[in-house]
């Protein structure tokens, strides 16, 4: 549990939590540890059985998921309530399969377009079935079957031989001692021999260690499994063998599909991320309601009111979303008034919607021309907006 720091001259003071998480001082916590007493309420008050080596039982990891529910729990030696929040927008459906698949000999494969919550839900998993979500690889095109397996330490290899005590053991085999759970973000980044290197991990749930021939098998203990992520935009880059496609269960994470969910998911993860950075502000939900309404116009390229639009060639997720609601925090904190005004999202929205090809600049000057020009008439919030964005694609 985080320690709480009393306010000084050199330490600020920090906001007190509003979403029954943690505060501290660090930019980035896991998710056990910021969320450490929604766990602890959860285990006190799990009348269900629990899957061998889990930490909770399936229906109280899918509530740590969904939230929406107060627990009473001794948390620190006092009773108190605790609210259990919302993690994961969506399908409730989605996170229960992907529990239950978990629970399984399979292994997860959580698949959308990016920036829809794979990451964030495969984290929140892990933290609520065996409390450590750091056992992770990052697969990219540099990954090779080393950071799967294991490594050696080569200077005493070198001086010693093939010992237990020189190998540097993976992600993976570190989750396989001690029956936890291992992430593999972008599997589909690896190439397709890194990639097989799960097939015989997943198969007999061992790594086999040739160079020690009095102790060459590392076997996986109940509660072992996997939970990989890929991108929608990165299929055809390495496809997973067929293999390894049966020893995965496939759930996809679609984004999100009404504009309701959105701006909820765009005001509470902003709000987290206000509070993380100790900002002194707070976005208006009719700001936040722009931000939602301009992302998802420009992403399917027709408005609410049915007219086409240009599309730019990214993808514009609800996490990019969340990304331009933290930058005009910061914009508005540093160099305006404190308050969140359209312009400060117009000026920090441009860099999510043009990265590659600078022809999406035209996406974004005729979505202020025909859509935001209209709406300024009535409302000025709008007008601000189309004056700002304008003034920057010229």
């Amino acid at each position: 549990m985080a320690k709480k720091t009393k306010p000084s001259d050199e330490t600020p003071a920090q906001a007190e939590p509003t979403n029954g998480a943690q505060v501290s001082d660090q930019l980035r916590e896991p998710a056990e540890v910021r969320y450490a007493d929604q766990l602890a309420a959860l285990a006190q008050n799990d009348k269900d059985e629990r899957p061998a080596s889990w930490r909770l039982s399936p229906r109280s990891v899918l509530r740590y998921v969904v939230g929406g529910v107060t627990l009473k729990a001794d948390i620190g030696g006092k009773a108190m309530d605790v609210p259990i929040t919302r993690k994961f927008f969506g399908d409730d459906g989605i996170v229960e399969r992907a529990i239950v698949t978990l629970a399984s000999e399979r292994a997860l494969l959580l698949v959308g377009e990016p920036g829809t919550g794979k990451s964030w839900l495969s984290e929140h998993l892990s933290a609520a079935i065996c409390g450590n979500s750091t056992l992770t690889i990052q697969g990219t095109a540099g990954t090779t079957e080393e950071h799967i397996k294991y490594s050696w330490n080569i200077a005493r290899v070198i001086a010693e031989g093939p010992r237990p005590e020189n190998l540097i053991p993976s992600p993976t085999m570190l989750a396989m001692r001690s029956g936890a759970l291992l992430r593999f973000e972008e599997i589909t980044r690896c190439v397709p021999d890194v990639q097989d290197a799960l097939v015989s991990i997943l198969s007999d749930k061992a790594i086999a260690i040739p160079e020690l021939p009095d102790a060459n098998m590392v076997w996986a203990k109940t509660g072992f499994n996997i939970i990989a992520t890929a991108n929608t935009r990165d299929q055809g880059v390495n496809e997973l063998s067929a293999a390894l496609k049966r020893r995965f269960n496939y759930v996809h994470i679609p984004i999100v599909g009404d504009q309701k969910t959105e701006i909820e998911i765009v005001q509470q993860r902003s709000a987290e991320l206000i509070q993380r950075y100790n900002l002194p502000t707070r976005i208006a939900p009719p700001i936040i309601q722009l931000l939602a309404t301009v992302f998802r116009e420009i992403r399917s390229g027709k408005t609410t009111d049915g007219v086409s639009i240009k599309k730019p060639s990214t993808t514009l997720s609800t996490a990019e979303a969340i990304g331009v609601a933290l930058d005009a925090a910061l914009s508005a904190r540093f160099f305006g008034s404190g308050q969140v005004t359209p312009a400060d999202i117009a000026r920090n929205l441009i860099g999510s919607i043009v990265k590659e090809d600078k022809a999406d600049l035209e996406a974004l000057k005729e979505y202020a021309v025909i859509v935001a020009k209209k709406r300024a008439a009535k409302d000025k919030s709008w007008q601000e907006f189309h004056d700002v964005v304008l003034e920057m694609v010229k």
